[in-house]
């Protein structure tokens, strides 16, 4: 293969559905890339990632049914893998094996036995492992990035809460109504929260080391029924995070309030202040204590300079074009293995409190070295 530097990068789409045409489309704008191939055992999917294409004018390019075909063929420069959740752990493995860097979707795994398989297979390869970015793309959403920006800078002093609240619609249909079960999904906490868990620790710039939830299924799904059986998934919950540094965070989920103006609402108070993000209103809000008050803040419009908006409003194109720059210049992941893994287990720890009725210590669930990683 010539250099990717003297050519297009190519990518390769490995899991056809709701994200991986999002993908598909995040490549086709991103200046010097290419997508080179598909891979998906769903026929329907694979028709649609097509149809992407020949809507912006290109020509179809090589699909594959099995991630291993794919590899073989050596088309692709780097991989994005976007297939149901219960299904990234042998393809990771097996694409890091390859020597291939990759985006895989959120959650890493559905396990934390899975995610520790990923962790370790990758750390015991023989030659340096390529590159693997865990997709946590709600970093990168506009107004997040800058209240992410302001609080690093210290903008609200001490971090003492973070609270995030996201109300929206239910779980959409996706292929083989594979994420109605928390046996493929991890359990709504893991799939869904997991960018939230992820933004908590981001924020605050410290692990947790306590979590307490609350939650249940009231809503959704109750009269679904897939192979007769009723699927299992919370459609809302409270979770609180304690973190070593004395800060609380806060998730406030329900899947079932899609009346809303906002689907998203984070706020980071701190001890001079507060800095507040709504989308998709895509505002920022900056209130410092003794110089503003209930009702008078900063407020300042943030949207996304992205070419391609999708689900995620922009900000998966921002991930995918910091991936790309990434493989190019041999950097770090800024969305690692350890944020993947620590995503899951925050999720994990509160499902545990859901089903238990208790607070769960991370030290349950992670091992000292994962604890101080």
């Amino acid at each position: 293969m010539a250099a990717v530097s003297d050519r297009p990068m190519r990518f390769g789409v490995i899991g056809t559905g709701m994200m991986g045409i999002e993908h598909i489309a995040n490549v086709i704008a991103l200046d010097g890339a290419e997508v080179a191939a598909f891979c998906d055992n769903w026929e329907p999917s694979l028709k649609a990632a097509q149809h992407e294409l020949a809507c912006n004018g290109l020509d179809p390019v090589p699909c594959f049914g099995d991630h291993r075909e794919l590899l073989d063929a050596e088309l692709c420069d780097a991989v994005v893998i976007a297939t149901p959740n219960h299904l990234h752990t042998d393809i990771v493995l097996d694409v890091a094996a390859a020597g291939v860097p990759q985006l895989v979707e959120k959650p890493l795994a559905t396990t934390l036995t899975d995610c520790r398989r990923i962790i370790d297979g990758i750390e015991a390869l023989e030659n340096s492992a390529p590159l693997v970015w865990v997709g946590l793309e709600y970093r990168y959403m506009a107004p997040v990035a800058a209240l992410i920006e302001q609080a690093h800078a210290g903008a609200v002093g001490r971090i003492a809460m973070v609270t995030i609240r996201e109300h929206r619609f239910p779980f959409q249909p996706k292929v083989r109504d594979w994420n109605r079960f928390n046996r493929n999904t991890g359990g709504t906490l893991v799939e869904k929260c997991c960018h939230f868990f992820d933004l908590m620790r981001l924020i605050v710039g410290c692990e947790p080391d306590r979590v307490m939830a609350s939650g249940a299924q009231d809503v959704n799904h109750l009269d679904e029924r897939y192979g007769g059986e009723t699927p299992d998934i919370l459609d809302n919950a409270f979770v609180i995070v304690e973190f070593t540094s004395g800060a609380r965070a806060l998730l406030d989920l329900c899947m079932f309030a899609e009346a809303t103006r906002n689907q998203e609402e984070l706020s980071v108070v701190g001890d001079s202040g507060k800095l507040e993000a709504l989308i998709p209103d895509d505002v920022l809000r900056t209130g410092v204590r003794e110089r503003d008050w209930i009702g008078n803040v900063e407020e300042q419009q943030i949207t996304s300079t992205a070419p391609v908006v999708g689900h995620h409003h922009g900000s998966s194109y921002i991930e995918l074009e910091r991936f790309r720059d990434a493989v190019l210049t041999s950097s770090p992941a800024e969305c690692t293995l350890a944020d993947g893994l620590w995503s899951v287990a925050i999720g994990r720890a509160a499902h545990i409190s859901i089903d238990e009725g208790r607070p769960v210590e991370m030290n349950e669930l992670l091992t000292p070295a994962e604890l101080s990683s």
